[in-house]
């Protein structure tokens, strides 16, 4: 068999080309959103307090509402627990299980 007889195979049909763009397709790794909705306002509000506070802004927000939640300020914890869990998540459902295990203790 000559050069002129050879199977000339494309780069679009390689096994290496399908499988590059099955991979590609798939979802986001940093996707953090199980429900694919998010709301704006918090984002936003999280977006700008990362630029104020860079890497600390989560623990930032987080000792935000940690006040809110001693004051009984309970609308306000959630926006702050919001922005905690924008930033960092696990934080975010520490903060939550705490303030949730605090609520359902008897007072003494």
């Amino acid at each position: 068999m000559n050069n002129h007889q050879a199977v000339v195979r494309t780069s679009l049909k390689s096994p290496i080309t399908r499988t590059l763009a099955h991979h590609a397709n798939a979802k986001a790794a940093n996707d953090n959103c199980a429900s694919g909705r998010v709301d704006q306002g918090i984002l936003e509000a999280s977006l700008r307090y990362f630029a104020k506070h860079g890497l600390s802004a989560a623990d930032e927000a987080r000792q935000q509402a940690e006040k809110c939640a001693a004051s009984g300020e309970i609308a306000k914890f959630q926006y702050w627990l919001g922005i905690c869990r924008m930033l960092d998540r696990r934080m975010a459902a520490r903060l939550a299980r705490q303030y949730e295990a605090a609520k359902a203790a008897p007072a003494a």
